[in-house]
């Protein structure tokens, strides 16, 4: 009962820190791996840096650097 009890309660802070990433705009690299391992598994992931630099460009427009 207390295993289950921790097991819980880790899984709600993953699941409030993952909410937390997302709602200042940081992309949650994890949740895109296992993605696409579940459904493209054909396909070899971006690394780190390169799913960083592209969610950016999509978040931003591709204009960073630039303030206006």
């Amino acid at each position: 009962m207390l295993e289950q009890g921790l097991r819980e309660l880790g899984q709600a802070g993953r699941t409030l820190a993952q909410s937390l990433r997302l709602m200042v705009g940081l992309p949650d690299y994890g949740s895109y791996v296992a993605h696409l391992q579940r459904v493209h598994p054909e396909r070899e992931p971006m690394s780190y840096e390169d799913f960083f630099r592209e969610r950016q460009a999509a978040r931003y427009g591709g204009k960073l650097g630039r303030c206006c």
